[in-house]
């Protein structure tokens, strides 16, 4: 008889009641942690890839930019979260391990300790004073010039600047340059841009990773280790003694390589230092160099007004000092545009490392206090928030569309605190931010002081962006350049 009641339907229908019951109780936790947290922040229902932005047992997606509509809301949310202390959000757990393959342990990658470490490495080698030695960028601006051609001849101009920001990189920070430009082997640009491809596709694939496609991502991975391999050999080849009477002799002080190899033996943790490093110094240059060219291609009045800044300052040959660089406002706003337009990092997100609180975003007005549960993934998006039209003048003949580029708008227009975030902010706001805008600055001059023309070829199919981790011109961007005698 007993037996007869335990049939496979019934035990079935047992099992469903009771992860029914189950699954009923972890939601009733959930709201009362939350609730006593703040409260809940609205369900919005959003394009894909975020179908539906509302919270789930311990995956809560939290995107304030749909969350948020109202800018003053928005901003003061995007403040809070990235002013947050490094102990309440960070990168989070699961970050790190989906990104370990590629970053490793590196600043980009980690939190606490380990990210502190990192950023504590890096900061000397930011300091002004390094920062206003122009002559490492000098020698590769030559090199760089020499490739463009002139005559009108059509180049892509963005092949060339990730070649240029790679060796000046490496030369700045690991004791010596590449020399990628003008070499046709570009297996580490190919290698490192089909990592960086695959594993943004990996991140967005969430639960259905594993039915992405690898093979070319370990391929990457053993060419871009070649690359670095050399570079972690010869900081191992020096003891600590070595390298520490290497820094007090050198007037210039030691490589930050150099800092890595003293702050450690291990030789996984030198390679993932080394590719954020990389990362950062030459993709997000290389882009915004990119962007800024191609928009003064389809802008020539602005490439002229900015040729007779940089002629009027320091002539047509004169090499310019840091002071010269922020003594050209239209310079300076060129550059805020283009980063306005196109932040190096369109996407960003936090991950609540603890059950902490937003103290504004909920509520049906935007001021209640929002509950985030750990584990919470919270997204936000530069680009959204710099072209948010409440941010701007309504559009008229002197106040351009937002989408427009305009440097002419940073006259008489200033972003508030938190509106205009290309470098993000907060405790991990970019740690390269001057050297990034000092070398797009000398860069774009030294171009402009040579060529007094610039030939748009790229098409209105040509106008696509695509993000990688960091922005670029999706199929580069395809000039060319006039000099006075051309």
């Amino acid at each position: 008889m007993i037996s007869d009641l335990f049939t496979p339907a019934s035990a079935f229908c047992l099992l469903a009641i009771t992860w029914a019951v189950y699954y009923a109780f972890l939601q009733y936790q959930e709201h009362r942690l939350i609730k006593r947290l703040g409260g809940y922040a609205p369900t919005v229902h959003g394009r894909l890839p975020f179908v539906k932005i509302s919270r789930s047992q311990g995956h809560t997606q939290y995107l304030l930019e749909q969350q948020l509509s109202r800018l003053g809301f928005l901003v003061l949310a995007i403040q809070q979260l990235l002013t947050l202390s490094c102990a309440l959000v960070g990168k989070g757990e699961s970050f790190t391990r989906d990104w370990q393959d590629f970053l490793g342990h590196g600043i980009f990658a980690t939190d606490g300790e380990e990210w502190a470490a990192s950023r504590q490495l890096l900061r000397p080698f930011f300091a002004q004073n390094r920062v206003r030695d122009l002559d490492i960028f000098e020698t590769h601006v030559q090199e760089l010039l020499l490739l463009m051609k002139g005559q009108g001849k059509e180049i892509d101009i963005s092949e060339l600047f990730y070649g240029y920001t790679l060796d000046a990189a490496t030369d700045f920070l690991l004791g010596r340059s590449v020399g990628s430009l003008g070499n046709a082997d570009a297996q580490f640009a190919r290698a490192f841009g089909d990592v960086q491809r695959i594993q943004n596709i990996r991140q967005r694939a969430g639960p259905f990773q594993v039915l992405v496609p690898l093979k070319k991502f370990w391929e990457g991975l053993k060419v871009m280790d070649a690359f670095i391999e050399p570079f972690v050999q010869d900081a191992l080849n020096h003891t600590p003694e070595e390298l520490d009477e290497k820094e007090t002799e050198s007037s210039s002080g030691s490589t930050w390589l150099q800092s890595v190899a003293r702050f450690t033996r291990d030789r996984k943790v030198i390679r993932d230092q080394i590719v954020n490093i990389l990362l950062a110094g030459r993709d997000t240059t290389a882009g915004t160099l990119s962007f800024l060219f191609k928009e003064l291609s389809a802008h020539p009045v602005a490439y002229f007004k900015l040729r007779r800044e940089i002629l009027e300052k320091v002539g047509g040959s004169q090499a310019p000092t840091y002071d010269d660089l922020k003594n050209m406002p239209y310079l300076q706003h060129c550059i805020s545009e283009t980063l306005r337009l196109y932040p190096s990092v369109p996407f960003n997100m936090r991950i609540a490392l603890k059950d902490t609180t937003l103290p504004r975003g909920g509520g049906h007005d935007g001021l209640s206090r929002v509950g985030i549960k750990k584990d919470t993934i919270i997204g936000y998006a530069p680009r959204h928030l710099h072209l948010n039209p409440n941010m701007y003048p309504a559009a008229s003949a002197s106040s351009p569309p937002v989408q427009a580029f305009c440097p002419e708008r940073w006259e008489t227009w200033t972003p508030r605190p938190w509106q205009y975030i290309p470098f993000n902010g907060g405790p991990r706001i970019c740690i390269g931010q001057q050297f990034a805008l000092t070398e797009i600055g000398y860069t774009t001059v030294r171009i402009v002081q040579k060529f007094d023309r610039l030939e748009k070829y790229w098409g209105v199919g040509d106008d696509m962006v695509k993000s990688e981790i960091v922005l670029s011109p999706a199929t580069g961007v395809r000039v060319g350049f006039y000099s006075g005698v051309d």
